[in-house]
């Protein structure tokens, strides 16, 4: 049900690879609110997933561009401010990949190559993002940009490995920018930390079905959807949070307050 949040608004949706990812139903609800909206992803990742699918679907633009690359974000900005006949109101970054997990690699056996790929694509991407539009003025005032993050950037996971490094600097870099985007051009930053999500990226990490199932007996109102996800971020994006600027928002059905539950005592009771 629409209740026009985004009424009038233009936004860039980061990372939307299938309908399991927090991206695409992000995209699917900013258009439901009433948001024109462009798509972007490496295109690698538009040839081999769906993209063109959900850009038909919604009538959005894709723009193919390597988040890591300040020449492809200054194409994505300038040809999505050109398209959606404005500035843009509101920017997602959902992008996230560590090639020490894709190879095998434990923590205390890192690729240092690998691991600076690892936080160039899934944190640095997000400082470039938020630089370029801030250079070329691309985000109107009172805008709203939103990054998502993981727990696992304050507390230790098993499996999580440099991915963990990777969003506590996204985290830092949601606070930093975001005092002086807010303060220059009143542009808000925030990320947000989801509960354990079975999307294709989520599925890559060891243990997550293990996890998932915990976070689920450990929170109280059970793990937070990616549609559920999807619809946080648009209260994000709208006037309504005009005022929350430089957060980290745990949107994780109470995992994160947590410290032990009856369904995780009956269970170990059981198992005992």
């Amino acid at each position: 049900m629409s209740n026009n949040l985004l009424k009038g608004k233009r936004g860039i949706v980061f990372g939307a690879l299938n309908d399991k990812s927090i991206a695409w139903k992000v995209a699917e609800k900013a258009v439901e609110q009433g948001a024109t909206i462009t798509l972007s992803n490496t295109p690698v990742a538009v040839r081999m997933g769906e993209t063109n699918a959900l850009g038909e679907k919604l009538n959005a633009k894709i723009i193919a561009a390597d988040a890591t690359n300040l020449e492809d974000l200054e194409k994505v900005f300038v040809e999505s401010m050109e398209a959606l006949g404005g500035k843009i109101d509101f920017v997602l970054h959902s992008i996230g990949m560590s090639p020490n997990l894709r190879k095998g690699r434990q923590y205390d056996d890192l690729d240092y190559g690998l691991l600076d790929k690892t936080l160039d694509i899934s944190a640095v991407s997000f400082h470039k993002m938020m630089q370029v539009a801030k250079k070329l003025d691309a985000i109107a005032e009172g805008g709203s940009v939103l990054a998502l993050t993981h727990i696992a950037a304050q507390r230790t996971f098993t499996g999580y490995n440099d991915m963990a490094d990777a969003k506590a600097l996204l985290e830092s870099f949601g606070r930093s920018f975001g005092y002086i985007y807010g303060r220059d051009k009143k542009v808000r930053v925030n990320t947000i930390s989801q509960s354990p999500t079975l999307t294709t990226a989520g599925q890559g990490i060891g243990g997550m079905d293990a996890f998932f199932d915990f976070a689920e007996k450990m929170s109280p109102l059970g793990n937070a959807s990616a549609e559920s996800c999807a619809d946080y971020c648009i209260v994000m994006f709208s006037d309504l949070t005009r005022m929350v600027t430089m957060q980290n928002l745990f949107h994780d059905g109470g995992f994160s307050t947590m410290g032990l539950t009856q369904a995780i005592v009956e269970d170990y009771i059981e198992k005992k």
